[in-house]
């Protein structure tokens, strides 16, 4: 029985982490506005949008009525004719002008400060708390359509109706809507992806902790307790890190899925980069976590090298001790309560960082270190107050 809780505690284990990612997305609008916020600072994704804003803004202008124009206004004034002639056949010298006009305010306004405060304030207003980017769904920055995977710009290109390109180079009118979206990928799978991503952010809430009770149960349950829990943080960081190598397979085949319209693969790159970002931050939280416990199960039992860090640490901890004592800080009565108590104190600490690191919205790697460190730093000054009481007698 043992075995096969663990064995299932270490195969949800990845599935626990994605979950609990999905459902960040789904349920915290703030974590998603981080996650998507980088979108509208990436400069391969400017470069997308303004090429995609650009080319819809020229293709909305007739090119061949103002080189008419043109004309007309050259002949009135009696131009050579040469001249006229030449202003009425200029439509591809004029849609180049154009195309470069055109781009050169697009990416100021791309790139301004202004788009990506109005990405952000559009993308939190679109995200409800079941329809976002892993439904394709509410109108936020990622949409899923049938088999392609698109990145939706229309929730604030209206910002540029309001700016220099509708009252310059083109009516504001003429400038793409709500409708305007890049298409990324292409893939006959991509619905199944987002239905299993939709049922993943719904176990969200309710995976991590079915993980944790099975690992505890099954540790419990287990003959030898400490190698169970060294069997489960190794199993989980041996899934971890398959999770993580899952995700660089899964950033190879989108790359491969981009249809040959799009031409900036590094915009969809920088897309997926940031879209999973903090899932890999979470895999990553939990593959510390999984060595920390493995290592803590290691220095606590009987081999040779668990004992040798042991007395090397009671020695350090001992010699600190009795330095204190020899300068006056005998931690008398405390000290013996906290001698007699060591295993007590010991859990009781262990157990504040768990505690820590579960109250935590979202632990990283960095966090899990220093609340590692924290611990390890009242250990040890419980453990020199300990030894100073005990020196004093000796």
């Amino acid at each position: 029985m043992a075995t096969l809780l663990l064995t299932l505690a270490v195969l949800l284990a990845p599935v626990s982490v994605a979950a609990a990612w999905a459902s960040s997305q789904i349920n915290d609008v703030d974590r998603y506005v981080q996650t998507v916020a980088p979108l509208a600072r990436d400069p391969a994704v400017q470069d997308a949008v303004t090429d995609r804003v650009t080319d819809e803004v020229v293709a909305r202008v007739d090119v061949h009525k103002l080189s008419d124009y043109l004309a007309r206004f050259l002949s009135d004034r009696d131009a050579p004719r040469f001249l006229v002639d030449a202003a009425g056949s200029s439509d591809e010298e004029l849609k180049s002008v154009l195309t470069t006009a055109v781009r050169y305010v697009v990416n100021k306004t791309v790139t301004s400060e202004v788009f990506a405060q109005a990405w952000d304030l559009a993308n939190r207003g679109a995200h409800t708390a079941t329809l976002n980017v892993l439904t394709g769904e509410g109108g936020g920055a990622i949409e899923i359509k049938g088999d392609t995977v698109a990145l939706n710009v229309g929730v604030v290109v209206e910002e540029m109706q309001q700016r220099v390109i509708g009252t310059t180079l083109v009516d504001a009118d003429r400038i793409p809507g709500a409708d305007t979206s890049i298409v990324l990928l292409r893939n006959d799978q991509v619905s199944d992806v987002r239905d299993t991503v939709r049922w993943l952010g719904v176990l969200g809430p309710w995976l991590p902790p079915l993980v944790v009770v099975l690992a505890g149960a099954g540790v419990w349950a287990a003959p030898s307790r400490r190698r169970a829990v060294m069997g489960v943080a190794i199993g989980t960081g041996v899934m971890m890190c398959g999770l993580l190598v899952g995700l660089s397979v899964l950033r190879q085949l989108c790359l491969d899925a981009v249809p040959p319209s799009v031409t900036s693969r590094d915009a969809v790159a920088a897309v997926y980069d940031t879209l999973v970002r903090f899932l890999r931050q979470a895999t990553a939280t939990a593959l510390v976590i999984a060595v920390v416990v493995a290592l803590a199960g290691y220095l606590y039992g009987p081999g040779r090298g668990a004992e040798a860090v042991r007395s090397a640490t009671g020695r350090a901890v001992g010699a600190v001790g009795g330095a204190l004592v020899r300068k006056g800080g005998d931690t008398d009565g405390v000290g013996a309560w906290l001698r007699t108590h060591r295993r007590f104190t010991t859990v009781v600490v262990a157990l504040a960082g768990v505690l820590t690191l579960l109250l935590w919205s979202y632990p990283t790697p960095a966090v899990v270190v220093v609340v590692l460190l924290c611990v390890l730093l009242v250990l040890a000054v419980l453990g020199v107050l300990a030894a100073a009481t005990a020196d004093t007698k000796g």
